[in-house]
């Protein structure tokens, strides 16, 4: 059984000292996972270095190191003469791999969840039906959600697919699965690729009330029009994604 060693600020497991991986490593391992878990939020002070010293039994020097790795992770940030800080969330989204944000995300271990607002018919407009392939006026439902990632908004999702699909999908736990898994896991239905065009927008009233942003705070506003491996448009989405919440990857080949 592990012990543990409590200060007045925090309760953290024993190292182990038998262990491979080096002391500093298990810490920054342990506050990591405190981080993504929520035990943490944003702008939250961590224990001082001090305390963190009492907390695993280790040196100082052992502390700094871990503190350094989780400040190059951007899951920290230090105020001289104040402490250390938690970052706001920012996880790299790849944009090179078509993911759900549920996928996405728990591949990093934060944890999720969605809050389903609506799920509505509606009619297909110009750009729905250009996207989709279906005449204009069309039926479709239309799905909105906030993601939620270590317990804070991030973003929320505008999905429209054919009545059809839509149909089935109401049915489904959308506040706990995602909509790609469930179309590829439970309709058998493989997908290939999406279309993405991405551009910056200041939040409106709506979103920043929906995000807990300030109004006019940025706003990253993606449209992705999702395809099958047989080449039908299956999904098409506006994501409106906080400003502060992630940091975007992709790689640049030179031709």
């Amino acid at each position: 059984m592990r012990a543990q060693t409590s200060t007045a600020m925090f309760t953290a497991d024993a190292i182990l000292h038998h262990r491979p991986l080096p002391l500093y490593a298990q810490i920054k391992e342990d506050l990591r996972d405190r981080i993504l878990d929520g035990d943490y939020s944003a702008h939250s002070q961590l224990p001082s270095e001090s305390n963190l010293m009492g907390a695993y039994g280790v040196s100082r020097i052992t502390v700094r190191q871990a503190l350094n790795e989780l400040e190059k992770e951007q899951l920290i940030f230090k105020v001289p003469g104040k402490g250390t800080f938690v970052s706001p969330l920012k996880p790299p989204l790849q944009l090179v791999r078509l993911q759900g944000f549920a996928e996405a995300m728990s591949g990093m271990g934060v944890e999720v969840y969605n809050r389903l607002l609506s799920a509505l018919p509606v009619n297909a407009d110009a750009t729905m039906a250009a996207r989709l392939q279906v005449p204009e006026g069309s039926p479709l439902t239309e799905f909105r959600r906030i993601r939620y990632a270590r317990q804070e908004p991030v973003s929320l999702d505008v999905t429209y697919v054919r009545r059809s699909l839509g149909a089935r999908l109401a049915r489904e736990d959308l506040v706990n699965r995602d909509i790609f898994l469930i179309i590829e896991n439970d309709y058998e239905t493989p997908l290939g690729h999406a279309d993405l065009s991405i551009n910056a927008i200041n939040a409106d009233n709506t979103l920043a009330s929906l995000l807990s942003i300030p109004v006019g705070a940025p706003v990253l506003r993606m449209e992705r029009l999702t395809w099958s491996k047989a080449g039908q448009p299956i999904d098409f989405e506006y994501l409106f994604y906080r400003g502060d919440s992630f940091r975007y990857q992709t790689r640049a080949e030179r031709i």
